[in-house]
C-alpha cells in the first residue's frame, strides 16, 4: 500500500535565501528514504511524497497547490509554517478532513476549532514558562529582551508579567525590521551598560548577532546572553568559547540518547555530499525544525501502520466531500507515540499540540555546549547532578574564588584591631575599607585575604617611571584587588583600572572653631533686618498720613466743639497731620493716646494698625532675646580666596603629598598665588605629615590643606578644629585592579548597588561619627527679614485700602441723606406760606437748619 504525503514549503524567490535548499525538506526526504529502506516500521507499505514550492505569502496559490494534490490523494499536509499561507490551508484542511501537519511555532487560532490541526513543536506557552524559569534561576533582577518581530512578543508573555511578580526590571527592545545590521542597537546596550540580555530570534539572525557582538566588544564575562532559538547548540560557537562570556539557550534535541546519536551521524554524512548549508551553522548538524520534520513523517508512519483497512482517495476541494478516513486517522495520529529525535512525543487528544516534552538548558563553557539543567514542561527546572554543588548564578565568575587584597594602615579605613587574643588572617585588621571588602564578597561570592602593602605607600612613579606600592603590587599581579584610600588620578589610570569611586572627596581646610563675640552697643537693632526697620518706618509714615486724608475726607470726624450751641455753624476734626502722627507713633511704642477715631472708616486704620504693631513688637522682643542671650562665631577666614587674600594666617600642607601637587600644579590665579606663599615658606609652611599639622593648627595661627574626608574624621575626634569653607578640587576613593581585569566591573557594581542601598553612608557614619563630638546647634539667630513677616505688611496695605472704600461709602450716604433733608425742607416751606408771617420762629428754625447742614 502507497501512503502518499504531500510536503508544501514556502519560498521568496527575490532572497538569497531562495537559493538554498529548505532544511525542512532534506529532512522529510531523509526520513521518507529511511523508512521505506529499512522496512522495519512499514514492512508492507511505502510513503510517496509530492514537495511544492510556493511564494508565502501568497494564500491563493496555496490553496490552489492543496487542491490540486488533494485531488491525487493524501494521507497528511506539511506546512507551509507562514501565517500568510497556513490560515487557507489548515481551512481546506479542516473542510475535507485531512491532516494539516506543523513543526514550527504557531500561535494557537482564536476559536480553536483547527479540528485537524497537529503542531509538534512544543506548545507556546510552556516555552514562555521555560524562558521565564531560566531567568529565575540565574536570578537576574534586571535584563533587556530584544526580539525580531511581534511573534517575540508572545512568546515572551511570561516573562513581561513577571516584574510584579519578581521585583525584575525588563526593557524591550526590537530590531531593526528587514535590517541584520544590530550594532547601533548593540552600542546603546553596552554604553547603558546592559549586562543581561535576552535575544528572541531567528537562527540565523543569532548567527549574525554573535558575531556583531563580537565586534563590539561584547564578548566577555560581564555579560549573559540568552538565546530562545531552540538552534544554539547547532551554531558555530567555536570562536567564542575562550572568550569568557557567558551564554545560554534551550535544546530540544536529545544527544545523550543513541538514537539521536546515530540518526545524526547518518544525516551529517548525507549532508557531506548534499546542498550547501545554511551560514553560520555547524555543518552537517540538523537543526530543530528538521528533527521535528523528521519525527512529523515518523508519527504518520506509525499511524499509518495501526490504520487498518484504510485506503486514499481522491479530495475535490470545489465539491466538499470530506475523505472518510480523515477522522480515524487523525485520532490513529495522537494516538501514536514516537522516542524521536526531539525525545518522547505526546501529542494533546483535544487540540493536537505538544505539551509533554523535555528542554535541555545548556551553556557555553570552555568545553563547548554543556548540559547545565533540563526543563519539563510539567516539573519545571532540575540541574544535572554534576551542577548541583556549582554556584546557581554562572554569570558570576568571582564566585567561590580566593583573591589577594593589598591595602594600607590609615585611620580609620584600615586598623589593627585591639583585643586580648591573638588574631589572625583578615580578623587582625578593622575599618571602612574593611567593612567595604566583606560587602563586596557577599554580593559577589568571593573570598579573600588582606596583606598590608610591603613598602607602606599608595603609589607613586618615580624619575625612571618605576612604581611603587600597592600601583605596583597590582601591576606585577601580586594583588587582584586593592581597598584603601587610593586617590584616581590621571597617571594611575595609565597602568591600573579602577571601580567606581566609593567615596567622593575634594582638598579642604582645617581651621580651629572660632571664639565668639560680644553683642555691640547698638546690637537692639539685629532682631529685625535693616530693610524691616525701614519698612516699618515708611509704614508708620503712610497710615498717619492715610489716617489724617481719611479723617478729612468723612464727614463722621467732624464734629460741633459747642455741643451746648445748636445753632453754631462751626466744625472741628481732631485728625490734623500731626496728631495722626501721634495716633500712629504711640500704637507702635504700645502706649494709649487720648485721641479716638469716631467713623468707621478710621476705625478701620486703627485697628489694623494696631494689629500691625502687635505682630511687629512681639516679633522683636522674641528675637531680641535670642540675639542678647547668644554667642555669635566670628571666624577669621571662609574660604580659600580668604586665606589667598591675607598674610597674617600661615597656610601649608603635607610636603610631596598630592595636595601640595594639587597647588602645584594648578594654573588657577587663586592657588597660584597660595603656591607661591607656600613655596616662599617651605620651611614653615609645609609640614612632615598630617599629625604635625594637626598640632600647628591648635598651638598655632595656622591653617592646614588636606583632604575632606580626613578633616571630617579628625574635627569629629578633636572638638576645637573645624573644616572651613567647601571643597577646592574634587576626587575619588576607587577600589583598584590590574589592567583588563575582569573584576574591575563586578565590582563598579557591586559598589553602585551599595551606594544606592545607602550602605556605604551607613559604614562612613559608623567609622566617622561614632565617638565623634556631639552635635551643635546653630549658636547664631538670624535677622527677621521680609521673608519672615513680610505677610503683616500685605495685611497692613489691605487694611487700608479697605478703609479708604469706607470712607467713600460714608461720604456717599451722608451726601444722600442731606439731600433728602433738603427735600423735605423745600415741601414744608410751600405748605407754610400762608402762615409765614404767623410763625416766624419755625421758618427761622428750617433756615439755621439747613445753614447748619450746607456747613457740614
Amino acid at each position: 500500500m502507497d501512503f502518499h504525503l504531500y510536503l508544501c514549503t514556502g519560498g521568496i524567490f527575490e532572497t538569497r535565501e531562495s537559493e538554498l535548499v529548505s532544511m525542512d525538506e532534506l529532512a522529510f526526504k531523509f526520513a521518507v528514504n529511511n523508512i521505506n529502506r529499512n522496512k522495519t516500521l512499514m514492512p508492507n507499505s511505502t510513503l510517496t511524497y509530492d514537495i511544492q514550492r510556493i511564494n508565502i505569502f501568497d494564500g491563493f496559490e496555496a490553496s490552489r497547490r492543496v487542491c490540486d494534490q488533494l485531488a491525487l490523494g493524501v494521507v497528511a499536509v506539511f506546512g507551509p509554517s507562514h501565517s500568510s499561507s497556513v490560515s487557507a490551508v489548515q481551512s481546506i484542511c479542516n473542510a475535507l478532513e485531512v491532516p494539516h501537519i506543523q513543526t514550527r511555532w504557531k500561535h494557537p487560532s482564536v476559536n480553536n476549532k483547527d479540528t485537524f490541526f497537529i503542531n509538534l513543536y512544543p506548545e507556546y506557552t510552556a516555552i514562555a514558562r521555560a524562558i521565564l524559569d531560566v531567568v529565575t534561576f540565574f536570578k537576574w533582577k534586571k535584563l533587556t529582551v530584544i526580539y525580531e518581530d511581534s511573534t517575540g512578543l508572545m512568546r515572551m508573555q511570561e516573562l513581561i508579567k513577571a516584574p510584579a511578580k519578581l521585583n525584575l526590571k525588563i526593557k524591550i527592545r526590537q530590531l531593526t525590521p528587514g535590517n541584520q545590521d544590530a550594532r547601533p542597537l548593540l552600542k546603546e546596550l553596552k554604553k547603558d551598560k546592559e549586562f543581561f540580555i535576552i535575544f528572541d530570534c531567528s537562527y540565523r539572525m543569532a548567527s549574525e548577532l554573535l558575531m556583531q557582538l563580537s565586534s563590539m566588544g561584547m564578548m566577555t564575562e560581564y555579560y549573559h546572553f540568552f538565546f530562545t532559538t531552540l538552534d544554539l547548540f547547532a551554531l558555530d560557537l567555536e570562536p567564542y568559547r575562550y572568550s569568557g562570556v557567558n551564554m545560554t539557550g534551550l535544546r530540544l534535541l536529545n544527544f545523550d540518547d543513541p538514537l539521536v546519536a546515530s540518526t545524526m551521524s547518518k544525516w551529517a554524512m548525507d549532508r557531506m555530499q548534499g546542498p550547501k548549508q545554511d551560514k553560520g551553522l555547524i555543518e552537517g548538524v540538523m537543526t530543530t525544525d528538521a528533527a521535528l520534520m523528521y519525527d512529523a513523517v515518523y508519527m504518520v508512519a506509525i499511524a499509518a501502520q495501526r490504520a487498518t483497512q484504510m485506503t486514499v482517495s481522491s479530495l475535490q476541494c470545489h465539491r466538499h466531500k470530506p475523505w472518510r478516513f480523515g477522522p480515524r486517522f487523525m485520532n490513529l495520529f495522537k494516538e501514536a507515540q514516537w522516542n524521536g529525535l526531539t525525545g518522547r512525543i505526546v501529542l494533546s487528544k483535544t487540540d493536537g499540540l505538544r505539551k509533554d516534552f523535555d528542554l535541555d538548558v545548556i551553556s557555553l563553557q570552555e568545553d563547548g555546549t554543556a548540559r547545565v539543567a533540563i526543563w519539563n514542561s510539567y516539573k519545571g527546572m532540575t540541574l544535572i547532578e554534576s551542577n548541583r554543588d556549582k554556584n546557581s548564578n554562572v554569570t558570576d565568575s568571582l564566585a567561590n574564588r580566593t583573591l589577594i587584597v593589598t591595602t594600607i594602615l590609615e585611620n580609620p579605613y584600615v586598623m589593627v584591631r585591639k583585643s586580648d587574643k591573638e588574631l589572625v588572617g583578615n580578623d587582625r585588621y578593622e575599618g571602612y575599607c574593611m567593612d567595604l571588602l566583606k560587602e563586596l564578597s557577599n554580593i559577589l561570592g568571593f573570598t579573600y585575604e588582606v596583606r598590608l602593602v610591603g613598602d607602606g605607600k599608595y603609589g607613586a612613579q618615580n624619575d625612571k617611571g618605576e612604581w611603587n606600592g600597592m600601583v605596583r603590587e597590582l601591576i606585577e599581579h601580586v594583588a587582584d584587588l586593592a581597598v584603601a584610600p587610593l586617590t584616581i588620578t590621571y597617571v594611575r589610570e595609565k597602568v591600573i583600572d579602577f571601580s567606581k569611586p566609593f567615596m567622593t572627596l575634594g582638598i579642604s581646610i582645617l581651621y580651629r572653631k572660632p571664639n565668639g563675640t560680644n553683642p555691640g552697643v547698638f546690637s537692639f537693632l539685629n532682631p529685625l533686618s535693616p530693610d524691616i526697620w525701614m519698612y516699618v518706618l515708611l509704614a508708620c509714615t503712610g497710615v498717619s498720613c492715610v489716617l489724617f486724608v481719611i479723617a478729612r475726607f468723612t464727614p463722621y470726624e467732624w464734629y460741633n466743639p459747642h455741643p451746648c450751641n445748636p445753632s453754631s455753624t462751626l466744625v472741628q476734626n481732631n485728625f490734623t497731620l500731626l496728631n495722626s502722627f501721634w495716633f500712629g507713633i504711640g500704637a507702635l511704642m504700645r502706649q494709649g493716646s487720648e485721641l479716638m477715631p469716631k467713623a468707621l472708616s478710621t476705625r478701620i486704620v486703627g485697628g489694623i494698625w494696631w494689629f500691625f504693631t502687635l505682630i511687629i513688637i512681639s516679633s522683636y522682643t522674641a528675637n531680641l532675646a535670642a540675639f542678647l542671650t547668644v554667642e555669635r562665631m566670628d571666624a577669621p577666614i571662609d574660604s580659600a580666596d580668604d586665606l589667598a587674600k591675607q598674610s597674617r594666617i600661615e597656610y601649608g600642607a603635607v610636603r610631596d603629598g598630592s595636595t601640595m601637587t594639587f597647588f602645584k600644579k594648578s594654573k588657577i590665579s587663586t592657588y597660584e598665588k597660595m603656591w607661591a606663599f607656600m613655596s616662599s615658606r617651605k620651611n614653615t609652611a609645609l609640614v612632615k605629615n598630617n599629625k604635625e599639622g594637626i598640632t600647628r593648627v591648635l598651638t598655632t595661627d595656622y591653617a592646614m590643606l588636606m583632604e575632606s574626608t580626613s578633616i571630617e574624621y579628625i574635627s569629629q575626634r578633636n572638638c576645637n578644629l573645624t573644616q572651613i569653607g567647601g571643597l577646592i578640587d574634587s576626587k575619588g576613593y576607587g577600589v583598584g585592579t590590574p589592567i583588563g581585569s575582569p573584576y574591575r566591573d563586578k565590582v563598579t557594581i557591586a559598589i553602585l548597588q551599595l551606594q544606592e542601598e545607602g550602605k556605604l553612608h551607613m559604614m562612613k557614619e559608623k567609622w566617622w561619627r561614632g565617638n565623634g563630638c556631639p552635635e551643635e546647634d546653630n549658636k547664631e539667630a538670624s535677622a527677621l527679614g521680609v521673608e519672615n513677616i513680610g505677610g503683616i505688611f500685605i495685611v497692613l496695605a489691605a487694611g487700608l485700602v479697605l478703609s479708604v472704600f469706607v470712607a467713600i461709602g460714608e461720604f456717599i450716604y451722608k451726601a444722600r441723606r442731606n439731600a433728602d433733608i433738603e427735600e423735605f425742607s423745600s415741601r414744608s416751606l410751600e405748605k407754610n406760606k400762608i402762615k409765614f408771617f404767623k410763625r416766624p420762629r419755625q421758618i427761622l428754625t428750617t433756615v439755621q437748619f439747613r445753614s447748619i447742614h450746607e456747613v457740614e
